[in-house]
C-alpha cells in the first residue's frame, strides 16, 4: 500500500502561482511513477502531468504544458506540481497518483493508488 497526502490548494488570482505538494508514505515510493490529475465541476477527470520513479522522464497535459512543471523528490517521499500563469479554467480538485507504468498520458485506471485532492480555485 501507498498513502498520498495532498496539500496545497488554495484560491489564487489569474495570473498567480500554487504549489502542490504530495506526500506518501508506505511502499517504497521511490519504485513508482507519479501523476496529477484534475477534476474541474461538472467534468470527467483528466490526466495533468505524470513523472518516472527517477525524475528522468516528464509529460504534461497540452493545457498546462510551459505552466505547469512536476517534480519528485525520492528521498522526500515527495511529488509536487509548481503551477504558475494560473488560468480559470486551471480551477478544479487536483489529485496525486502512484501507478507502476508510465505512458505520455495516464488514465485513471492506469493508477495504483491514489490521495485525496485538493482544491485550487482560480478567480479572474
Amino acid at each position: 500500500q501507498v498513502q498520498l497526502v495532498v496539500s496545497g490548494g488554495g484560491l489564487v488570482q489569474a495570473g498567480g502561482s500554487l504549489r502542490l505538494s504530495c506526500a506518501a508514505s508506505g511502499r517504497t515510493f521511490s519504485n513508482y511513477h507519479m501523476g496529477w490529475f484534475r477534476q474541474a465541476p461538472g467534468k470527467e477527470r483528466e490526466f495533468v502531468a505524470a513523472i518516472s520513479w527517477g525524475g528522468g522522464r516528464i509529460y504534461y497535459a497540452d493545457s498546462v504544458k510551459g505552466r505547469f512543471t512536476i517534480s519528485k523528490n525520492n528521498a522526500k517521499n515527495a511529488v509536487y506540481l509548481q503551477m504558475n500563469s494560473l488560468k480559470p479554467e486551471d480551477t478544479a480538485v487536483y489529485y496525486c497518483a502512484a501507478s507502476q507504468k508510465l505512458l505520455p498520458t495516464m488514465r485513471d485506471y492506469d493508477m495504483d493508488y491514489w490521495g485525496k485532492g485538493t482544491l485550487v480555485t482560480v478567480s479572474s
